[in-house]
């Protein structure tokens, strides 16, 4: 194992490594995403393309346009489970 003990500075001052074991460590929770792509929410849920686009048009599925890509929110996906889940209870 290769243990960083000093500092190297450029002429500018600027720090290139830090001591060993003294690096910044991320705390932030991982990041999900707010919309996917249609492919990704059929694989999400497990409901075929046609179905997908169904609920779309109905409404229960929310997308958004950028450009040509249609991007399904999340959110939306979340409650299409949950009202799901509900109906079944």
């Amino acid at each position: 194992m290769i243990r960083r003990t000093t500092n190297i500075t450029t002429p500018h001052g600027k720090q290139l490594a830090l001591p060993f074991g003294r690096e910044k460590r991320s705390e932030a929770l991982p990041l999900e995403p707010f919309t996917v792509r249609i492919s990704e929410a059929m694989r999400l849920t497990g409901l075929r393309r046609s179905k997908v686009y169904e609920l779309i048009a109905s409404g229960e599925l929310e997308v958004i346009k950028v450009g040509r890509c249609s991007l399904v929110v999340v959110a939306s996906l979340r409650a299409l489970i949950e009202r799901g889940r509900q109906a079944q209870s």
